[in-house]
C-alpha cells in the first residue's frame, strides 16, 4: 500500500516503523523529524524530483513524500471484545459504511478520544483504503480496526461477552444522547449515510439514541455524528472512572 502526506507517515514512523518498506521524498522535501526519524529508524529513502514523486503515487495532497508500507493487518474481534482490563474498549460498529473519506474521519477521531474500537463488516462497505489512511493521518496506528463477515454476529458476540449495545437512530423512541446515562463497556453502532442502520442489526439494541439538533432539519452524516457520539461517550467514560 502507499501511504502519502506529512502526518502519515510521521505517525507510522513514529509508532510502527518496521511496516514502512520504503520511503519516496521530493528533492526540496522540508520535515526535520521525519527526516531524523527516517535516519534513525534506518528507513530505505529514494530523493526524486515532483513529476517522478507523482509517477511513484499519482494524485494530490502528496506534500512531497510518499510510503510504500505493508498491508493494512486488521486486529482480531474476539480479542477485542475479550479483554478483560480495567477499561474495555468502546466498539464502533460501523454499518454499510461506504465512504473511505468518512471511514478515515472516523479513524481519526476516535484515535483522539482514545478507547476505542473499529469494527466493519467484509462485505457490502468500504475497507481500510489507501485513501482511508490518508485521511485518518495516522489514527490508524492507534486504533485497533477489525472486520466481521457477519456485523449482527458480531453484535450478539459482544453482547454476550457484557457490552451494552446503543445505536444511532433517528427513530421516534430513540432518546437525546445527551439525556441518557450510558452504560459500560459499550458498543455503539452507527449506520450507512443514507439509510441508517438495518432492522436486522437495530433488533439488537438495548439503546436507541438520537442527537438533538435545534437548528435546520437536516442531518450529520456518519462522520459528523461519530464524533458528536464518541465526545458524550468520553465524556461519561470519564465521569465514572
Amino acid at each position: 500500500m502507499f501511504l502519502y502526506g506529512k502526518n502519515s507517515v510521521l505517525e507510522r514512523l513514529k509508532a510502527r516503523p518496521g511496516t514502512i518498506i520504503k520511503i519516496f521524498l521530493r528533492d526540496n522535501f522540508e520535515g526535520p523529524e521525519i527526516l531524523r526519524l527516517i535516519q534513525e529508524k534506518n528507513i530505505p529513502v529514494e530523493t526524486m524530483a515532483t513529476k517522478e514523486l507523482d509517477n511513484v503515487k499519482p494524485g494530490k495532497d502528496l506534500q512531497g513524500i510518499v510510503a510504500t508500507v505493508k498491508e493494512f493487518v486488521y486486529a482480531s474481534f474476539d480479542g477485542l471484545i475479550k479483554n478483560k482490563g480495567g477499561d474495555r474498549p468502546v466498539i464502533i460498529f460501523l454499518d454499510r459504511l461506504f465512504d473511505p473519506h468518512n471511514l478515515g474521519v472516523i479513524i481519526r477521531t476516535v484515535a483522539c478520544f482514545g478507547g476505542f474500537g473499529l469494527v466493519i463488516p467484509k462485505h457490502n462497505a468500504c475497507e481500510v483504503t489507501e485513501a482511508a489512511l490518508h485521511v485518518a493521518s495516522g489514527g490508524e496506528n492507534y486504533v485497533p480496526v477489525c472486520k466481521v463477515t457477519n456485523l449482527s454476529g458480531a453484535i450478539i458476540k459482544a453482547k454476550d461477552n457484557g457490552y451494552w449495545i446503543m445505536g444511532g437512530t433517528v427513530s421516534e423512541d430513540a432518546q437525546p444522547l445527551d439525556k441518557i446515562s450510558i452504560p459500560f463497556p459499550l458498543g455503539l453502532v452507527l449506520g450507512s449515510e443514507g439509510e441508517g442502520i438495518r432492522h436486522g442489526v437495530e433488533k439488537h439494541l438495548d439503546i436507541k439514541a438520537r442527537i438533538t439538533m435545534y437548528g435546520a432539519e437536516l442531518s450529520f452524516n456518519v462522520a459528523m455524528a461519530s464524533a458528536i457520539f464518541c465526545y458524550e461517550v468520553s465524556k461519561q467514560r470519564v465521569g465514572i472512572r
